[in-house]
């Protein structure tokens, strides 16, 4: 196909505004699927993603489209995220692209992750095309929201279409409106060869499978070809283009986007934002590729049985090529043994990559405390970064310790400023700005330590606002404050896996309720358990976990007391005794149980 007859675009918006159910009409409308293979939200492969209703990976498809004038066009479409946490999926499919789909909802309006996204696609110089989707709706507003898009983005309120997704109303002056707007891609198929590789996912029997978009050169099985990044060569055995499945071609040209299958063993020589260049005609300038990911979210992962650390690293590696977000490295706890300290771009892509390790490679998991990765300058004037808690030195030889802090937008309606407000000062925010984008609707700035936000607060905010706020966050700075680490004893034994970096204010108010929390989780011994939060030598709450009681003066009826004494004093000693030898097995659901905490600090 030549180029001038290739689209490439996506589709991108705030979460639940329609983009997977907008996919699935533009499939329908092309014929890319026979009736047999549709169903809602067919881009949506992964069984997670349906039982969720969103998206959280990106995924690409090739339609044919016959336009007005009569030309069949070729048009690959990239499905993307739209939740805050996956914003690194969104970025990856506009370096792929020449345009995006903005979808607004027309009940809704304009969001927080709508502003977000669209910003990026500007970034990316892309062309973009708006929609306002349900219209069917009873509250929809289209006309409004045409207006609100028109003047968020300085065009023609006429330029703004509409469409249902859902009854396919606009569908075919949408597919119109990509022919049009979106320009071709640019490239010549006589240069050498640079292909950007935007995705990749490993097959037990190909290897390594990376997904690209080819910008130059020519790609076809029988040629040998390297990475820009790594010092490998591999023959090419078939290229192809997605249509849920893998469809096999001769080749693949500039503007093209598909796959390559090359016996790529090592899955870390596929690395998305990586250039595969032809190793007989090497180019002499690499593809830009990505912006290095940043995790923002850090927890331990332990096989819950000491002699699956190394189906856990497998499987974490695999994970890992298929999802360029994940980091991880070993690390080793008293409590739990040896495991990965993983690294997460928020609360909800730990818990994605939790459920993945377990439904796609059975891994049963027992999982730390997520917290944020924190800059410690020494007394010596050395600086240490410090991602696990229970390694920050001791207090006496550190100078200050630096949390990471984000500039967050919330979009809430304005009856629900106050809320917002209150919410955003109990986790020490500090209020920046606020705007109206219409009489009804609200866009306030905060800086908020990130700590304060990966846990609960995205659930607190949605309750406070009766489910209408919308959120999205980007990092801003490191900024020192009164933090300090708070570790958890139980049976005066540290269990590291526990311990948290807090700010002071806070610390006594956590402490007691960790304690409370695991008083009634952890299960009673044949000892008395002693539960201690503290600061340093300094003990700030404690609870105990009561011994089983067992009655051994039961046979004893009437006679002298001394008797009973005498039996009961040596039950105290064997308990004092136990207790100084015993372990205290401590279940998953206290590890986790931090996570229900916030809401008890106040």
């Amino acid at each position: 196909m030549p180029t001038d007859r290739i689209r490439n675009f996506c589709i991108i918006a705030h979460i639940d505004h329609g983009k997977s159910t907008l996919a699935d009409r533009l499939l329908e409308a092309t014929a890319t699927l026979d009736s047999r293979q549709m169903r809602d939200q067919v881009l949506d492969s992964n069984e997670l993603e349906r039982e969720r209703g969103i998206t959280i990976k990106l995924h690409a498809v090739r339609m044919t489209h016959r336009a007005e004038d009569g030309r069949d066009y070729v048009l690959n479409l990239i499905d993307t995220p739209g939740h805050v946490d996956f914003a690194y999926e969104v970025s990856r499919s506009l370096a792929a692209c020449e345009g995006a789909i903005l979808v607004v909802d027309a009940t809704q309006g304009v969001q927080a992750q709508t502003l977000s996204n669209l910003f990026l696609a500007l970034d990316a110089e892309l062309e973009i095309v708006p929609i306002v989707n349900k219209i069917d709706l009873p509250g929809a507003e289209p006309e409004r929201r045409r207006h609100e898009i028109a003047e968020l983005m300085g065009i023609d309120p006429e330029s703004v279409l509409e469409v249902s997704a859902k009854d396919g109303t606009g569908v075919e002056a949408v597919l119109e409106a990509v022919v049009d707007r979106i320009p071709p891609p640019a490239g010549d198929p006589s240069d050498p060869l640079r292909a950007l590789i935007f995705d990749s996912y490993y097959d037990q029997y190909l290897g390594a499978v990376p997904s690209v978009r080819i910008f130059d050169g020519t790609l076809r099985p029988g040629m040998s070809m390297t990475f820009g990044a790594v010092d490998a060569r591999y023959e090419v055995t078939q290229v192809g283009h997605m249509r849920l499945g893998r469809v096999p071609s001769a080749s693949l040209g500039p503007g093209d986007v598909g796959y390559v299958v090359a016996a790529i063993k090592a899955v870390s020589d596929t690395r998305s934002g990586d250039t595969i260049l032809d190793a007989a005609d090497r180019a002499g300038e690499l593809l830009p590729g990505y912006q290095e990911v940043r995790p923002m979210v850090f927890a331990g992962l332990y096989p819950s049985e000491s002699d699956g650390y190394e189906e856990l690293r497998d499987a974490l590696q695999r994970l890992r090529l298929n999802d360029a977000a994940l980091q991880f490295e070993p690390e080793t706890s008293r409590a739990l043994g040896f495991g990965f300290r993983c690294g997460f771009l928020g609360l909800l892509h730990l818990e994605i990559v939790q459920e993945r390790l377990d439904r796609e490679f059975d891994v049963k998991l027992v999982s730390t405390v997520p917290n944020v990765k924190y800059e410690v300058v020494m007394a010596d004037r050395r600086r240490i970064v410090v991602e696990n808690p229970s390694m920050l030195p001791d207090r006496a030889l550190v100078e200050s310790v630096a949390e990471p802090v984000v500039s967050a937008r919330i979009v809430a309606p304005s009856a629900y400023i106050g809320n917002v407000q209150r919410l955003c000062h109990e986790r020490r925010g500090a209020f920046k700005s606020m705007s109206y984008l219409d009489p009804h609707r609200v866009e306030m700035e905060f800086e908020l330590p990130l700590a304060e936000i990966v846990l609960d607060f995205y659930d607190r905010l949605k309750s406070g606002t009766r489910g209408y706020a919308a959120l999205d966050y980007e990092f801003l700075e490191y900024r020192p404050g009164d933090l300090i680490k708070l570790d958890v004893m139980v049976n005066r034994e540290v269990v590291d896996a526990f311990s948290v970096i807090i700010h002071r204010e806070n610390a006594y108010h956590h402490g007691r309720a960790l304690v409370r929390k695991l008083r009634e989780l952890i299960p009673r011994q044949q000892f008395e358990v002693a539960l201690q939060a503290a600061i340093g030598n300094q003990i700030i709450a404690r609870e105990t976990v009561k011994a089983v009681r067992k009655n051994v003066t039961a046979k004893c009826y009437g006679g002298d007391i001394t008797r009973k004494r005498k039996l009961l004093e040596r039950q105290r000693e064997g308990k004092k005794r136990m207790k100084q030898v015993g372990s205290v097995e401590i279940p998953q659901e206290a590890f986790m149980a931090v996570l229900q905490l916030d809401g008890e600090r106040a």
